[in-house]
């Protein structure tokens, strides 16, 4: 059996002049919590919605287990949970009901609406009427209805959308514990990386349809390389004494920027500084953020 749970290839989706999904290919393998990340209009929904048979590819080809979505499409969904956009309810019956209701459509054991609902830590609430739920507990009963099937794989869509901090916080620690305590794979589409880093260990970011990075968020981590600021008297002058000193820096207004040093290299070049008699007046280590490094990717000007 394929290490990979999804295999997309050059997978594209046109409408008449509009590329939204342009040769994207993924893979994600069994285990990941996998952050599928870009900005608003991307093409992240549009890839999700190909994934789960919603939508025909223009080209290209998608694996889910192994098999070919196009031939096994109802074999492999049979065995995929997924959460598009906001959930769908009945406001007027309780949150057990909404689950029975789905329940038999998938033709699952009663016992699994008690279990589900325990691993969204909605069992206290199961006899109470949805249009009482709070919109954090509404996505929490939609990820219960998408583990109803015992799936192995979980596609979530924006779940954290217009949570208060208190939801996003219960909807992550859910996402978490998807593989380590229920063996599934999980892949969660968001625009924001600074949720996505706290939960997922790979992460692919899309831009305008097209995949920009694929790799692990370590990798990404990686992209984060640090500068040492020096603010000095007389600048210029300051610029020859560290290339003495064999070390490479560059002008930044009235300070120095350098490449990431050792503590000890640092502290030599401002001891030649104050040698050169320069005033020194702060050193500082500045670092792109994870942010940062996702903007450059996606574009400053994207909507985020």
């Amino acid at each position: 059996m394929s290490e990979f749970v999804i295999q997309t290839y050059n997978l594209s989706k046109q409408y008449r002049l509009h590329k939204a999904v342009d040769q994207v290919s993924l893979q994600i393998k069994k285990g990941d919590i996998y952050g599928f990340l870009g900005p608003n209009g991307a093409g992240k929904t549009t890839t999700i919605r190909m994934l789960l048979g919603l939508i025909k590819p223009s080209q290209g080809s998608i694996r889910i287990f192994g098999k070919d979505l196009r031939k096994e499409k109802l074999a492999i969904l049979r065995k995929v949970g997924s959460l598009v956009e906001y959930p769908s309810y009945y406001g007027h019956l309780t949150a057990y009901e909404n689950l029975e209701a789905i329940r038999r459509i998938l033709d699952a054991p009663k016992s699994r609406i008690d279990e589900v609902l325990a691993i969204v830590r909605l069992d206290k609430e199961a006899k109470r009427a949805v249009k009482g739920f709070s919109l954090g507990m509404k996505q929490r009963l939609g990820i219960a209805a998408a583990l109803l099937g015992n799936p192995e794989l979980l596609i979530l869509d924006e779940p954290t959308n217009g949570l208060d901090p208190a939801g996003i916080l219960e909807i992550r620690e859910l996402i978490k514990n998807m593989p380590k305590q229920h063996g599934i794979t999980v892949l969660v589409s968001s625009h924001l990386l600074s949720e996505v880093e706290q939960m997922a260990n790979r992460v692919g970011i899309i831009r305008n349809g097209s995949m920009m990075f694929e790799d692990t968020i370590d990798s990404l981590r990686k992209r984060t390389k640090s500068k040492i600021r020096i603010a000095v008297s007389n600048p210029d002058l300051a610029l020859r004494v560290v290339a003495s000193t064999g070390c490479y820096a560059e002008l930044h207004g009235t300070s120095l920027l350098l490449d990431e040093l050792p503590e000890d290299k640092v502290a030599g070049v401002v001891e030649m500084l104050v040698h050169a008699r320069h005033s020194i007046y702060r050193v500082e280590e500045q670092k792109k953020s994870l942010e940062d490094i996702f903007l450059e990717i996606v574009g400053e000007g994207s909507s985020l």
